[in-house]
């Protein structure tokens, strides 16, 4: 699974290593047939009463993981992505209630903990009380998790978290970063009310003094803001432009999918944006909001090419469903395999 855009209703490189200019066929065909069995990930066989929250991690993951630095913060390359948490499948109706109802609080502890003993810990959380909650007891437990949110400017011009309507104050949770929700950015730069993004990004700035980024899904967005030259100093990038209207889809197809737009073609013209950009980009749905999770080696291909894709100052969010499978060994693996920067 993946992570980021609004869950609810707003509308949820030149360092190519060797691949530049490889038609996405053709890379994929490169990948060697052993390659998922010598990264020591298995073929899935879910197990109904399987679970990976709070078991040990496995013996053979990578000691230490690659990192970047994004607006002056070092990091690591995969953050923990969160619609899995709040029950954000951009699949299914009973998905995504089976998600939450899995990821209780104590879960969700449990399975941060886990991710930041493998080096994990930046977390993109969410602004509700589940999450909140699980914060305040992991720093309670000597956590060093550090968190950053999504968020829109409300209707009086204050800064506000995106996902409910809880009220509270960011700098309570001390967040790394502060990001203008993906949904809400496409929504108001079709409604041609782009400096709304814009305010944000500079309210951002100059009251909580933190890193500001916009996140959107349509490469568009990104385009117009590095042609104006705003101050943000992070893109986070959907690989998929989920939020295009149907409209727009009809116009092109002739017929529109049923629910949200996963279209191929979508996934390489933000990989481009993200190459030709000079500031960090941190991608997000590279699984396709679990499309691409059919098998191991298609989870493998799908990290791979994006990773090979990327420039060596970004990174990527993963949203992880550990009820059947290890997905964060495996995410670890893979990241290691193919994100190295050095």
């Amino acid at each position: 699974m993946n992570n980021e855009d609004l869950h609810k209703d707003h509308g949820s490189d030149n360092e190519d290593a060797g691949h530049t200019g490889q038609s996405r066929r053709g890379f994929l065909k490169t990948l060697s047939t052993g390659a998922v069995a010598a990264a020591g990930v298995s073929t899935f066989a879910p197990a109904a009463q399987a679970e990976f929250v709070d078991n040990p991690l496995p013996d053979d993951l990578p000691e230490k993981i690659p990192h970047v630095t994004i607006g002056g913060v070092r990091v690591p390359r995969m953050f923990i992505g969160s619609n899995p948490i709040g029950g954000w499948s951009h699949a299914v109706r009973n998905l995504s209630l089976a998600m939450p109802d899995y990821f209780t609080l104590d879960r969700t502890v449990q399975f941060i903990k886990r991710c930041e003993k493998a080096g994990l810990d930046v977390w993109l959380s969410y602004w509700d009380e589940k999450p909140l909650k699980a914060l305040r007891i992991l720093w309670e437990q000597g956590s060093k998790i550090r968190p950053y949110f999504l968020g829109t400017i409300d209707n009086q011009g204050n800064l506000s978290g995106a996902e409910s309507g809880m009220k509270g104050n960011i700098k309570d949770y001390n967040p790394i970063f502060y990001v203008h929700h993906g949904n809400v950015t496409d929504f108001l730069f079709r409604a041609g009310k782009h400096e709304q993004v814009h305010d944000f990004v500079k309210k951002v700035h100059d009251e909580l003094g933190i890193v500001a980024g916009v996140s959107c899904h349509n490469p568009d967005c990104v385009k117009y803001m590095e042609d104006k030259g705003w101050e943000v100093d992070f893109y986070q990038t959907c690989l998929y432009y989920i939020t295009r209207p149907k409209e727009e889809i009809r116009a092109k197809l002739g017929t529109a999918m049923l629910g949200e737009p996963f279209l191929e073609k979508d996934r390489d013209d933000m990989l481009d944006v993200i190459r030709e950009v000079d500031k960090p980009c941190v991608a997000f749905k590279l699984l396709g909001a679990g499309r691409l999770c059919g098998s191991d080696r298609s989870v493998e291909e799908a990290f791979a090419y994006a990773l090979s894709k990327i420039k060596k100052t970004d990174a990527v969010i993963i949203g992880m469903w550990p009820k059947y499978k290890d997905e964060l060994a495996q995410n670890i693996r893979l990241l290691a395999r193919y994100g190295q920067v050095a």
